[in-house]
């Protein structure tokens, strides 16, 4: 055993916008399903942060609490064995009546503590404020939630509220339990950058460990940020933290792959979308992942400055790769066995926290703007109940200490790929670091393809490359008399432990006892499966051929200012094969079996979707001229088939699709510029801020 714990958290951000608050909970549909909480339970979860939220039990006025929900939650989550790690404030900004930068949110979140305190008071665990600095951030300083300042002062006070809240709810709550631990949660990452760029990177990772220093006493007057804070009219308040500290029990930290950033001053290289960042510029704020060889810091040697400058227990309290199932897993292994390491090492590491365990929706656009955008968690909630995905498999092997099994699981993630890399003229080389040890590759076994050549075995086999996974491929028709001798002899030579079948000729009568049998059917096709198998229909799809050749023939007109006409009465299908594919994958690793219809939004016209594709690369779509189908090519469309299937998965719209291959198109065009030779010489001794 490793003396790792696992803990858990469902994404419960209650954020404001404006006048409209966003509330993860109910997006999800976990307000409605207390069973929720028995299968997080069942995965093997110690402890589980869970939000009694200031703006959820007071939205009206602060001396009118409504608790019932927290009751039925918080006692439930009681009896089952975990240990509730209570969150009062999560990205939010309080009830409509205060907000972060009011002078009153101290005191606010600090009554509804003690009231919370006072009605369960068996509870140690509390993080009055969740990811303080974050939160300060996205709210005071770039203004994309309430209350949408944008100015250094008010992110200053933004902070100094959320830290004074956080020390005056301990206070509270400790009246009413002495033991009560603070598990101060924070996002960490790390700024590297080109030379520059290398004085606003040394104020961003001094920055970063603000809201624990400002808890732990240490912002005083020889602090690095102390005259900074305090030309803004705070120094009074920063002598009044520092001689009352509140330590936090446990760092809770907080880590993605897009955590570590790179800032480059080089934006003639990136499209003018990229630009941007809180500093002197213009420069760019990218993902280091993408853009830094020969590697990032990574989660180990963050956990290792985190114990050197505190010297505290550290949890990592967020861990979650929003990516297909597999890159899921690769991340959390990785992560843990990183806080594995950091033990060994003597770091005081308790526990990984398996996070967004219902999955999140429309973080891609940082909760800015309701668009739907679901991303899955270890509980795939897209079809409105909670399904289990293979991440819950994997949680409950660590958890009783056994080695993960899954044959999805060997390969490395994108992370840790070269094609990781946005172009060659974007990547940048920090040697101050020493590199990571690259993660050892286990046995390896395929996953088998068998049908016709065709849009959706290319689709398969594209997929299967992108999330590294080893495809092998069996091309027979349908009607061959000998196809399913054939896929089973290819299956048990190639070692398989899954076969997807892409017509019904193809199916066997039997398999291999370890080896997960699925069948896709596209249109009208016909297929019966044994009871364990998977079988995945679906209806007409484009091919990504053909929506790449189509929306490359728009870009060439309209930016050569030609008119580009396009049918208005014959509709496109309503999705791409590729991500038709990637959805079978999915359902093929998370061991589904039955009838599942992957269904679609019904597609745009022909002349809706040039118009997309205008749009979002930014030409004039008054050049898309919509005609009707006699006029041009008639395109043959497949009529859905009407069988019913048990359950449905939704793929992304045809829009979706678009967008990532324009967005693909404006990054790898900027990056094709060739970088001028003084930059190149001054880039090629690149080196991170200093610590």
């Amino acid at each position: 055993m490793s003396g790792i714990e696992l803990w858990g958290g469902h994404e419960c951000t209650v954020n404001r916008v404006g006048s409209r608050f966003m509330d993860q909970s109910v997006l999800s549909g976990h307000v409605r399903r207390p069973g929720d909480l028995d299968l997080f339970a069942g995965l093997g979860i110690r402890a589980l942060r869970y939000p009694v939220l200031w703006e959820k039990v007071s939205p009206e006025r602060p001396d009118h609490r409504d608790f019932a929900y927290a009751d039925e939650r918080l006692n439930r989550i009681r009896d089952l064995g975990m240990r509730p790690i209570v969150g009062l404030c999560h990205h939010g900004s309080g009830p409509a009546y205060t907000s972060l930068v009011d002078d009153n949110f101290a005191d606010g979140l600090a009554q509804h503590a003690r009231a919370t305190a006072e009605r369960y008071s068996w509870v140690t665990d509390w993080t009055p404020v969740n990811e303080p600095l974050t939160t300060a951030r996205f709210s005071a300083l770039y203004g994309i939630w309430y209350p949408h300042t944008s100015n250094e002062g008010a992110f200053w006070r933004a902070l100094l509220n959320q830290i004074d809240a956080t020390r005056l709810s301990m206070r509270e709550i400790r009246r009413i339990r002495p033991d009560a631990r603070l598990v101060q949660t924070e996002d960490l990452g790390f700024c590297h950058a080109t030379p520059a760029m290398r004085a606003q990177a040394e104020f961003e990772n001094a920055r970063r460990w603000i809201t624990w220093d400002l808890l732990c006493g240490m912002v005083t007057p020889d602090h690095p940020l102390w005259e900074r804070i305090s030309a803004w009219g705070f120094e009074s308040r920063l002598r009044a933290i520092a001689d009352d500290p509140c330590p936090p029990d446990v760092l809770g930290l907080n880590h993605y792959l897009s955590s570590e950033r790179l800032l480059d001053h080089r934006t003639e290289l990136y499209p003018p979308h990229l630009l941007g960042g809180d500093g002197p510029g213009p420069y760019v704020n990218i993902e280091a992942v993408r853009t830094v060889r020969p590697d990032t810091l990574g989660i180990g040697e963050l956990l290792r400055q985190t114990w050197e400058r505190y010297g505290r227990t550290i949890a990592i309290t967020e861990c979650h790769n929003g990516c297909t199932r597999e890159e899921q897993m690769r991340w959390f292994v990785e992560v843990w066995r990183a806080a594995e390491a950091a033990r060994s090492a003597g770091v005081d590491v308790q526990a990984v926290a398996a996070w967004a365990l219902l999955g999140s929706i429309d973080w891609n656009r940082l909760l800015a703007t309701e668009a739907g955008h679901y991303e899955c968690g270890v509980f795939d909630v897209s079809s409105g109940e909670p399904e289990p995905t293979a991440m819950a498999d994997l949680l409950r092997e660590l958890a009783a200490g056994r080695e993960p099994s899954h044959p999805a699981l060997p390969g490395l993630g994108w992370w840790r790929r070269d094609d990781r890399f946005y172009s060659q003229a974007l990547q940048i080389d920090v040697r101050t670091a020493a590199p990571r040890a690259p993660l050892s590759e286990t046995s390896r076994r395929p996953i088998l393809v068998a049908g016709p050549a065709g849009a959706r075995m290319q689709a398969l086999r594209d997929a299967c490359a992108l999330r590294d996974l080893d495809v092998r491929v069996v091309e027979v028709g349908a009607c061959a008399e000998d196809a399913a001798d054939r896929v089973q002899a290819a299956a048990a030579a190639a070692g398989a432990w899954a076969v997807i079948h892409l017509t019904a000729g193809s199916a066997p009568t039997s398999k291999p006892n370890d080896v997960v049998q699925a069948i896709w059917t596209c249109g009208r096709e016909r297929a019966e499966l044994q009871a364990d198998g998977l079988h995945v229909l679906s209806g007409e799809l484009m091919s990504r051929a053909e929506l790449r050749t189509f929306t490359e023939q728009v870009i060439d007109a309209l930016s050569a200012g030609r008119t580009f006409r396009a049918a208005a009465d014959r509709r496109a299908p309503g999705a791409c094969v590729y991500e038709a594919a990637h959805k079978v994958l999915d359902l093929l690793i998370d061991g589904v079996t039955g009838r599942v219809r992957l269904v679609a939004d019904e597609g745009p016209s022909w002349a809706e979707l040039a118009t997309i594709v205008a749009r979002e690369i930014g030409l004039d779509a008054f050049l898309v001229e919509p005609v009707t189908v006699s006029e041009i090519r008639p395109r043959a469309v497949l009529d859905h088939p009407e069988t019913t299937a048990e359950r449905t998965r939704r793929l992304p719209p045809l829009a979706a699709a678009v967008a990532h291959l324009v967005s693909a198109h404006k990054l790898v065009s900027a990056g094709r510029n060739s970088c001028p030779a003084s930059e190149a010489d001054d880039v090629s001794g690149l080196q991170q801020a200093a610590e």
